[in-house]
Formats: C-alpha cells, sequence, structure tokens
C-alpha cells in the first residue's frame, strides 16, 4: 500500500471485504432461510427455494452455482445492486408476488446465464433506465399484475435474445408504449392480454417485428386494424373476450389478407364483433387456418361461424366448449380432424353427423351429458384419439365402438361405468392407452382377455374391484398397472402373465399380505404398496420365518411402501432388492431397525424413514453397521422419528475434523441430502458433532437446519439447534492451531523488527541487567575496589591518552593506573572485563570526541557508567571533552545530555593554553569524599585504561 493514496486503500479494503463476503455466500451449503430442492444431480442442476419465507430481501447465502431460484411470495419491496452478485450460473429466476416496486439499474448485470425471470405480481409502474442491464442471454420475461405505463427503448436495449415477454395485467394504454418490446430483434411471443387498449394500430408499431404469437385478448378494443406487413411471421392471434363492454362491436380492418398469410392459430371466444365482421374474419384467414377457438358464443353467431368454418380446407382442430349445441349445426362440416365439444348443454348427435368427416383423427366428447356411447361415432373409421371422459356413461357394450379399428388412446374416466362386456375391446387391437378411473367396476369379467395385444397402459384406480384372478393374462405389452384405491382381498395369479410390466400400483388396497403375487414380474422397475395392511408380529423368540414378498424382483429400482401396520420389519424383508436405488417407508409402524435390514439393498441412494418412532432404538450399538451396507445413499429422510440426538450418525469416526476442517460422515460418504425435521432435539452436547457438521460441511444438505428447535432441556425449548453454542463441548482443535500459527507468526514479525531497529538496545539492556547482577554481587561480598578508575576512550584519541593523560595521572598525581593489554584477564570475554572494570574502580573517565560519539561501543560503555551513576547515587563518572561538541550533536546520546547537564564536565584547553588548571580540577574530582581508604595496596588506587574499538 506504500504508493496508493488513502482513498484508494479505503476502495480498495472495502472491495476485499465485499469479496470476502461473497465468498463466504458461495462456499455455504446448509442456508439460513430457504433450501435446496431433493434433486440427485445438485451440483449440477441446483434449484434454491426461498419462497414463502416473510423474507423482506433476498438472502445473502444463496450458494454460487445455484441454477435456479424461486424466491417468490415474499415481502422484497427493492433490488439492489448487490442482491444478486457472482450467481453467474442463475438460469431461472423467479421472483414474483413481492411487493418489488425499484430494481438498481446493474442489478441483473452479474446474471449473465439467466434464460427466464419472472416478475409476475409486484408493484413496478414502469421500465426505466438500465433495468435489465447484463441480460443478454435471457429468453422468456414476464411481467404479468404489476402496474406498469410506460415502457422506455433503454430498459430493454439489453435483451437482444429475448423471445418471450409477457405483460398482460398491467396498465398500458397505447400500442405505442410497446413498440421498445415489438422491435427486440428476436421476440416471438408476446403477450399483451388484459390492459387498457382500446385500439391495436399497426401504424404505431412502425416497422415489421419478427413476433409468431401475439396475445391481446381482453382488451376494450375498437378496432383491431394492421394495414401494413408488420407481422410476416404471426402464426398464433388472440383476440378472446375483446371488444367494447357496453353495447357496440369490434371492427376488423385488415385491407390485404396477405398481412396475416402464415396465421394458423386463431382464438376468438367470447369475443364482441358482429357475425358478419366474424365471419369475414374466418374468410380472410381461409387459405391458413388450421385451429380455431370459438368458445363460449351466443347460438346465433355460432351456427354462421361454424358454417363459415366448415369452408376451411386447411382448418383441422376446432374448439367448441361452453356452447349451446343444437343437433344438426354441424351437418355440412366436412373436413374437421380434432372437434371438442366440452362443457356442452345435451345434446342428440345425428347417425349422419360425422360421416362427412373423412379426416378426424381426435375428438372429445368430454363434460357432456352422455349416457351411452353415441352410435355416431361409428362413423370414425379414422379415429385415433377418444375422449369420452367426465359423462355419464354406465355400461360398455360390445358394438359401441366395433369399426373404431385405429384407436390408439382412449379415455373413459370419471363416468358411472359398472359393467364390460367381454368383447367390447375385441378389434381395439391398436388401443395402447385405456383410462377407466375413477368409475363404479365391480368385476373385470374378463373384459380385457380380447383384442388388447397392445395395451401399454391401463389406469384402474377409485374403482371397486374386489378379486382380480387372471384378468390380465392376455395383456402381454402392458408395461403400466394402476389398481390403487380399490378394495382388493384377492390377487391369486393376477400378474403371472405380465413379463413386461414396468410399473405397478396396488396402494390403499386394504393388502395384508402380497405372498407370492409378485413373483413372476421380472421386470418390475416401480412398485408402490403404501397406504396397506400388512403387518407383522414380532417372530424373532418363536424363530418363526418370514417369506420375503420381494425375492425375485431382482429388477425393482423404486419401492413404496408407506403407511403400513407392521410393529417388526424382518432382517430378510428387502431380500432379491439388490437393484433398489430408493425405498420409502414412512409411518411403517416399526420401532426398531435390525442391523441387517439393508443387507440386500446394497446400491440404495434414497432412503425414507420418517414418521416411525426411533426413540427407543438403540443406534449407538449398530449404527456402524446399518449404513455401513449402504455405502451409496445420497438422500436420508429421518423426520418425525422422535430422536433427540443424531450423533449416532458419527459413532463410526470420533475423529471428526479433517484436513479442511469439516465434519466427518464415513459411514455416509455419498449423503447429499438429510431430512430429519420434526424431532425432538435436545440442545446439549448430545447433538454437538451434527450442529458442528451441519454448519461446516459442503457436501450434504441439512434440509430446513437453521428451523430446528430445541425440546430439551426445559430452558432452550423452542430455541435454534444450531444457535446453540458447542465450544464446551470439545476442544476446538482448529481454533488452537490458529492461534498458535498466528502467534508464532506474530513472533516472528517481532523479532525481525526488533533485530533489525533494536538490536543495540535488545544488547545493551542484556549488559545492563549482566552489570545489575553484578554490582548487586559485589555488595554483597563487600569486594574492595581494585582501581581508582578506568577511562573510556576511541582509538583515534590514544595518542593523547598515553601521552598527556595517563603521565599525569599515574606519575604526576601517583593514582595506580589499569591498562587493557596490562589488567584484562586473558581467555575472558571483553564485555566480563569491562563490567569488572567498571564495577572494579571507584570512578570512570570518559573521553569525550566526535570519533567518541560515532562508536557504538564507546556509546554502550558510557551508558553502562551512567546505569552505575543512577544505581549507586555517587559520583562515579567523570566526563572529559577534547574537542567542542554542540549541544544539538549530543541529542541522539541522550543519556550523556542528560548527565552534562547535571554533572561536572572537563574541557581540555585549547592549543597554546596552560593545562594546568584542567589537571587541578581532575585531580579535585578524582579525590572525592568516596576515597576508598581500604585499597588492597594500602594507598591511592590508579585509574584503570579502556580503550574503545
Amino acid at each position: 500500500f506504500g504508493t496508493l493514496s488513502q482513498s484508494q486503500i479505503r476502495f480498495s479494503l472495502c472491495f476485499l471485504l465485499c469479496c470476502r463476503f461473497f465468498v463466504n455466500r458461495v462456499n455455504s451449503y446448509v442456508l439460513t432461510n430457504c433450501t435446496i430442492e431433493n434433486t440427485r444431480n445438485i451440483t449440477i442442476n441446483m434449484k434454491v427455494l426461498c419462497s414463502q419465507r416473510n423474507l423482506e430481501s433476498i438472502p445473502n447465502d444463496i450458494p454460487s452455482k445455484v441454477r435456479f431460484l424461486d424466491i417468490s411470495y415474499n415481502y422484497i419491496s427493492k433490488i439492489k445492486i448487490f442482491d444478486l452478485k457472482f450467481l453467474t450460473t442463475l438460469k431461472v429466476l423467479n421472483m414474483c408476488s413481492n411487493i418489488i416496486s425499484h430494481i438498481d439499474d446493474g442489478a441483473f448485470s452479474d446474471l449473465v446465464a439467466l434464460q427466464v425471470l419472472n416478475l409476475d405480481e409486484n408493484k413496478l409502474t414502469c421500465l426505466s433506465g438500465h433495468m435489465f442491464q447484463g441480460l443478454g442471454n435471457l429468453l422468456v420475461l414476464t411481467l404479468s399484475e404489476n402496474y406498469i405505463t410506460t415502457i422506455t427503448r433503454s430498459s430493454v436495449q439489453s435483451l437482444y435474445s429475448l423471445k418471450e415477454a409477457v405483460l398482460k395485467i398491467n396498465r398500458l394504454r397505447d400500442i405505442e408504449h410497446v413498440t421498445p418490446i415489438f422491435h427486440l430483434p428476436n421476440l416471438q411471443t408476446l403477450d399483451i392480454s388484459g390492459n387498457l387498449f382500446d385500439s391495436f394500430q399497426s401504424s404505431k408499431i412502425s416497422k415489421s417485428t419478427s413476433v409468431r404469437r401475439l396475445d391481446v385478448s381482453y382488451n376494450t378494443l375498437k378496432i383491431f386494424s394492421i394495414t401494413d406487413n408488420v407481422f410476416p411471421d404471426l402464426q398464433t392471434l388472440h383476440l378472446s373476450y375483446c371488444g367494447p363492454h357496453e353495447n357496440g362491436s369490434m371492427d376488423w380492418d385488415i385491407p390485404d389478407s396477405h398481412f396475416l398469410r402464415n396465421v394458423s392459430d386463431l382464438h376468438l371466444s367470447h369475443i364482441h364483433m358482429s357475425a358478419e365482421m366474424m365471419s369475414m374474419v374466418l374468410r380472410s384467414l381461409n387459405s391458413s387456418l388450421v385451429n380455431l377457438t370459438l368458445n363460449d358464443q351466443v347460438e346465433y353467431k355460432l351456427k354462421t361461424l361454424v358454417d363459415e368454418a366448415c369452408h376451411i380446407p386447411t382448418l383441422r382442430t376446432v374448439h367448441l366448449k361452453e356452447n349451446n349445441i343444437s343437433k344438426d349445426m354441424l351437418q355440412s362440416c366436412t373436413q374437421v380432424t380434432e372437434m371438442d365439444l366440452s362443457d356442452s348443454d345435451t345434446i342428440e348427435l345425428s347417425e349422419l353427423f360425422f360421416r362427412s368427416m373423412k379426416y378426424l383423427r381426435i375428438l372429445s366428447l368430454r363434460s357432456n351429458r352422455l349416457r351411452s356411447i353415441p352410435n355416431v361415432l361409428k362413423n370414425l373409421a379414422t379415429l385415433e384419439v377418444l375422449n369420452l371422459s367426465g359423462n355419464m356413461i354406465s355400461r360398455l357394450d360390445c358394438l359401441d365402438l366395433d369399426n373404431l379399428t385405429r384407436l390408439t388412446e382412449l379415455y373413459l374416466q370419471i363416468n358411472y361405468i359398472s359393467i364390460i362386456e367381454e368383447c367390447f375391446f375385441q378389434d381395439m387391437g391398436a388401443l395402447n392407452i385405456l383410462y377407466l378411473y375413477n368409475n363404479k367396476i365391480f368385476t373385470l369379467n374378463g373384459a380385457f382377455k380380447k383384442g388388447l395385444v397392445n395395451l401399454e397402459s391401463l389406469n384402474l384406480k377409485h374403482n371397486y374391484l374386489r378379486s382380480i384372478e387372471g384378468e390380465f393374462e392376455n395383456l402381454p405389452s402392458l408395461k403400466h398397472l394402476d389398481l390403487s384405491f380399490n378394495d382388493i382381498y384377492l390377487m391369486k395369479g393376477a400378474f403371472e402373465d405380465l413379463a413386461t410390466l414396468t410399473t405397478l400400483d396396488l396402494s390403499s388396497c386394504g393388502i395384508l399380505d402380497l405372498g407370492k403375487s409378485l413373483t413372476a414380474l421380472n421386470a418390475l422397475k416401480t412398485l408402490n404398496v403404501s397406504h396397506n395392511s400388512m403387518g407383522f408380529e414380532d417372530f424373532r423368540e418363536n424363530n418363526i420365518q418370514i417369506n420375503p414378498p420381494f425375492s425375485n424382483l431382482s429388477s425393482l429400482e423404486h419401492l413404496v411402501m408407506d403407511y403400513q401396520s407392521t410393529f417388526y420389519l424382518p432382517s430378510d424383508y428387502l431380500q432379491g432388492l439388490k437393484s433398489l436405488l430408493t425405498l420409502s417407508a414412512q409411518n411403517f409402524h416399526f420401532n426398531s431397525l435390525d442391523p441387517e435390514t439393508f443387507a440386500h439393498t446394497p446400491n440404495l441412494i434414497s432412503l425414507d424413514i420418517s414418521k416411525n418412532d426411533l426413540s427407543k432404538n438403540d443406534f449407538t450399538e449398530h449404527s456402524l453397521k446399518l449404513f455401513k451396507l449402504i455405502p451409496n445413499l445420497e438422500k436420508l429422510y429421518m423426520s418425525e422419528c422422535g430422536l433427540p440426538s443424531l450423533d449416532f450418525i458419527f459413532l463410526v469416526e470420533r475423529n471428526i475434523f479433517k484436513k479442511d476442517n469439516e465434519v466427518s460422515l464415513s459411514s455416509l460418504p455419498a449423503l447429499t441430502f438429510l431430512d430429519v425435521q420434526g424431532n425432538p432435539f435436545s440442545c446439549d452436547c448430545s447433538n454437538a458433532f451434527f450442529i458442528q457438521w451441519a454448519k461446516s460441511n459442503s457436501q450434504t444438505q441439512v434440509v430446513e437446519a437453521y428451523q430446528y428447535l430445541c425440546k430439551y432441556p426445559k430452558d432452550l425449548k423452542g430455541s435454534k439447534l444450531l444457535d446453540l453454542d458447542t465450544r464446551p463441548c470439545f476442544v476446538d482443535s482448529g481454533f488452537f492451531y490458529y492461534i498458535s500459527t498466528a502467534s508464532l507468526v506474530i513472533l516472528t514479525l517481532l523479532g525481525a523488527f526488533i533485530y533489525h531497529l533494536l538490536r543495540w538496545q535488545v544488547v545493551y539492556a542484556y549488559y545492563l541487567f549482566q552489570a545489575y547482577l553484578y554490582d548487586a554481587k559485589r555488595k554483597k561480598h563487600c569486594v574492595p575496589y581494585q582501581f581508582d578508575a578506568f577511562i573510556s576512550y576511541n582509538a583515534h584519541d590514544e595518542p593523547w591518552v598515553k601521552g598527556e593523560l595517563l603521565p599525569e595521572l599515574e606519575e604526576g598525581q601517583g593514582w595506580k593506573l589499569c591498562l587493557h593489554h596490562r589488567d584484562f584477564q586473558p581467555g575472558k570475554s571483553i564485555i566480563d572485563n569491562i563490567t569488572d572494570a567498571i564495577y572494579g574502580s571507584r570512578k570512570t573517565i570518559s573521553v569525550i570526541s566526535h570519533r567518541y560519539l560515532e562508536s557504538e561501543w564507546c556509546s554502550r560503555e558510557i551508558q553502562m557508567a551512567s546505569f552505575r551513576l543512577f544505581d549507586e547515587q555517587k559520583d562515579v563518572l567523570i566526563l572529559v571533552f577534547l574537542e567542542e561538541i554542540p549541544d544539538q550533536q549530543l541529542s541522539p546520546y541522550h543519556r550523556m545530555r542528560r548527565l552534562v547537564k547535571k554533572s561536572t564536565y572537563l574541557s581540555w584547553p585549547k592549543a597554546g593554553d596552560h593545562t594546568g588548571v584542567f589537571w587541578h580540577k581532575l585531580r579535585m574530582a578524582l579525590e572525592t569524599k568516596d576515597f576508598d581508604r581500604h585499597s588492597s595496596d594500602g594507598g591511592r588506587l590508579a585509574p584503570c585504561c579502556l580503550r574503545c574499538i
């Protein structure tokens, strides 16, 4: 940061903090207010669901790899610029049913992969600024039920890939306001229904568009005018429920039918337009129209329109729902391919009615009041799909459909059928799909024994079947069979010949025992036997063996057996299910699991044992073996099982911390989804491992983990499980390693700093401490002085010391001298000799010069001597200045400066001056009241001379 300004530093720090914030969000997996949808390939197609969570802002812990994000039905009012940062893989964003009134410019700029954006049912009033900046790959944008009045070009100019825009039920009043959307280069579908348009005029669009599907229904249009070739690719046009609400009708102004030359699908239901004008519409589309919807018309209009429609040679589909159709209305039609008479009044179909419909392929007569199959259907020899559901048909007779040999799909559900004659299906060899659910069938009476050799899907749920002995033996192609919600008590030989059956639903049939009824279903992939009464007493004490009902189902992959009445699940009950992938046993009423329960299902990837009372199950004894038998398990559901603790999952490994500081789960290494909601959790150390793992792991999603509540102990009841402080439960080795490493780094940095800047101060402090110890030792043993003084000087001042100072002191005044080459003990360190000299002499004479001040060792010597001065509070230091030294040059040597101010010092006379005064003063300084009369030689001690290196 040395070259950065303060503002740049602040910006960089802010950016790093933001990056840290978002990186933390990306790495999180257990979400606080959302959940991840239970899909097998979570990492590839992750769906995050935050719907109906009372959110006021977008959660900040959404994983960055999310592909589908649903935050609908909340209270979000504003989308801020950082709310959706770094979600670069997001493809679908659903934000409908919030209260969004503002979107920051650039709020979507990071959503470079977004393809679908849903902003329905919010409070947006206009599309302006650069609201959708960055959405260059967006394909679908829905803005229904807002309050939008205007759309600016800049707001949508980034949407160059948009194919579908939905703006229905807003407050747009003029087509000109929608022109920015019309002019998007790749737009194919535009829905502006339910707005406030009173006219549609192509002149306001100004140039050609790429729109193929246009919906302007539910507008009070007075005129629909296309006078230019602005819709060259238009194929579907919705004008239903258009026109003035009061008296009046909508005008149709298309001067050239070429302008709508490609329209094949037209919706004119309940349109406020005269019959003559509607006929004109149909005539203008005579050469291209294929699908026509004329629902909810008055009778006189309908007859006119149907007569007109019958003259359109290209027409293949007509929808006439909610119309009052009379029996003679459609006799003139000749080429209608699909007809829907849904929700009509009771009609009588003439035998000649369908005779001219030579090309009819699909016919729907659903939700009428037909009490029997009309005889006129026999005329439809080319019919392939027939829908007669939702009527009042009570029986199926042999000749009802005897001519429909090409029929592939037949829908007869939601009727009153109780009798099916054996010959009814005898000529339907091409039938693939047959729906007979929600009828009153008590017995099949061999109805499927003839003709249905190609039937693949048969639905008989919600009937009154009780016995199905051999009813399906002549259905060699059957793959999907639904017998749910019947009251079957006998299934003897029911499925013996269904070698191709892959899906079987026997749920809610009151079955007590499957026995050997499934042994022939070798190809079965999916089986549902939930909501029955299959139960087993605990026969372990009596050594009674149970015949496994699934022993021959080696291909079965999905088994659902929820809600049974058993109290014991034999260890070999799942024998034979070696290919089983998913198993659901919710509310099975077993209260224990044998360690060998899953020994026969090694490939299991999803297990649901929710709503079983496992509170008394001692998982601590066999959880290792129980889960080790299914190492590929990815999803585990154990909600509402009465489990106060989940630490049994981790019993297999007490050394729970990996190198990445995550809690491991070696018994279930493939687990990606865990649901344990609704258990009476105990907020204590028994769940410490689970809490740590749920928070830190990056593989397994613990669904709704932050919503788990504590039940025990009483003082924590109702609090959040993941809010429990688990630090007292175990030593956090990771934190210990962090503190140790941080301390080592800090000490290393501090040591380097001290060595670089304060190394001499450290050395000096060491010597001072050593001197202190020496002085204390000397005082304790009353050691006498050996010298009167020692002299501290720089080597450059040695001529003056030897030529002037020593002769005068030693020879002239009689002081005992100590010279380093004469008095220092050989082999002893110089530091120890210095210390002995300072404390073995009464005085210390420092010869000060510029060279002396520049020497580090001389500086240390005088500081050590000054320490003795302050320690003993005696006049033991004499300063002799050989040169004039300005006061500011003494400032780096703050201790010497204080000495100069407080103590007497001597200056060597200049050349030519008399030296007698100097020597006299020096003698007086040496002859102080502290003169030691008990020296070793009985006389005055001489100064000891020390030369600074």
